[in-house]
């Protein structure tokens, strides 16, 4: 049995991890089947938009530590580290759907997408300190961006587990829903995404993951780049043409 399940339909890729019997822990072979279905989707211009979640009522619930970490922790993690970056960077819109725990990787895998909706039964936890190890994930990026930095120090030094509507609260995640409207909801937004103007879409994704590194002057002048290379593009002179004929933008049939 696969490690991770991929389905599409109507340009949304929904990429699910597979091992419910260990609430999806992550093993090395996950990594590089997960890797290499986004490499996929990224070199697939019909895949449009992307779901993570994961099977069974449980999204990840971190590191399989009984599995060894081969073929060494460095090498491990290094490969782990390029999965988080293949899903920061990824030049498509992505959506954690986020059921049951997320906990240690698991909840860090979540913040790598753009946005994140969970079920009321959600659970965040960086409980990295409880094991006596460090942070991954890309967590030492993420939170402090999500929750500013002394929020995130409360939330590692102290590993507590983060209810959905705490979250929420917090700013961790952008949307909490009944567990029964949860698929729908994440459904609706994800097939948005798809039928949104992808490129552009993109440029917004890449210039607001590099605002934090990025002095204003720099963000305004890559913002002239971006739109210079907008204007020219099929999605605008769609969207124009649908602003005078006053109907809907169809940026898919470009």
């Amino acid at each position: 049995m696969a490690d991770v399940l991929v389905d599409r339909a109507d340009a949304v890729v929904t990429i699910t991890l597979n091992r419910p019997h260990r609430r999806n822990a992550i093993t090395g072979s996950l990594v590089e089947e997960l890797i290499r279905a986004l490499e996929d989707v990224a070199r697939t211009p019909d895949d449009r938009a992307i779901v993570l979640t994961g099977a069974e009522g449980s999204f990840c619930s971190g590191m399989d530590l009984s599995e060894p970490l081969l073929p060494d922790v460095l090498t491990f993690m290094n490969r782990v580290g390029q999965l988080c970056t293949l899903l920061h960077d990824i030049p498509r819109p992505t959506i954690a759907k986020v059921a049951g725990p997320a906990m240690g990787f698991g909840c860090n895998l979540a913040f790598c997408c753009d946005l994140v909706v969970a079920g009321e039964d959600a659970v965040f936890g960086e409980i990295f300190a409880q094991r006596g190890i460090a942070l991954d994930g890309g967590a030492s990026w993420s939170l402090p961006r999500l929750v500013g930095i002394a929020k995130a120090k409360e939330l590692v030094f102290f590993g507590e587990q983060v209810p959905a509507v705490e979250a929420e609260r917090i700013g961790l995640v952008n949307r909490v829903l009944p567990n029964a409207e949860l698929d729908a909801f994440v459904a609706q937004w994800a097939q948005r995404l798809a039928d949104g103007p992808t490129l552009a879409l993109s440029m917004m994704k890449s210039a607001l993951n590099a605002s934090f590194e990025t002095a204003f002057r720099r963000a305004v002048d890559a913002e002239a780049l971006n739109q210079t290379v907008a204007f020219g593009t099929a999605e605008a002179k769609e969207a124009g043409r649908a602003f005078r004929e006053r109907r809907p933008p169809r940026f898919r049939d470009g």
